[in-house]
């Protein structure tokens, strides 16, 4: 009998913790989103300059090689894009858009030193980012850097636009 009670604790306590996990991983994915920083937060965290001709980007901001998200409004489009430094020591920025799944406007995320397409899963190593156009590459984005900045210019920030029909959500 002693052995049925102790078989009964053991399924309610496995039981138990199976739901504890549940709980805390489902609490975890539904605030994950109120957490993360919103375009703007990151270029002010960043401590990105906008002027009405450039963005300014601190290298030092790129150090760590994980992309900066960033986002201009242009005609009342959402203009994503990032910059990040490659594994091969160089600046690099793009659109955060492709020629292929621009239309789903999901974008890119990091993964190591991968950009991996939120809409098909194709990941592009970040020496390649700027490189290469066409397919789902991320869209190269033109920019070079200045004293201690990677300057984008509006002008071509702008030219991306058509990328960005629908708000991203």
């Amino acid at each position: 009998m002693d052995s049925d009670r102790g078989k009964k604790r053991m399924i309610v306590g496995a039981v138990a913790g199976v739901l504890i996990f549940a709980a805390v991983a489902v609490f975890a994915g539904m605030f994950d989103g109120l957490f993360r920083k919103t375009p703007a937060e990151s270029a002010k965290a960043a401590g990105v300059v906008e002027t009405a001709d450039v963005v300014k980007i601190p290298l030092k901001s790129l150090e760590s090689g994980k992309a900066l998200y960033l986002m201009n409004v242009a005609d009342g489009r959402q203009i994503h894009y990032f910059v990040l430094k490659s594994s091969d020591g160089r600046y690099r920025a793009a659109l955060d858009a492709c020629d292929v799944c621009f239309r789903a406007n999901r974008g890119y995320r990091q993964e190591s030193d991968l950009m991996v397409c939120n809409q098909c899963g194709q990941s592009f190593p970040s020496n390649r980012i700027g490189e290469v156009k066409g397919g789902c590459n991320p869209h190269p984005l033109a920019q070079g850097t200045e004293g201690q900045y990677v300057v984008i210019k509006k002008v071509d920030i702008v030219a991306g636009k058509e990328y960005f029909a629908l708000k991203r959500s």
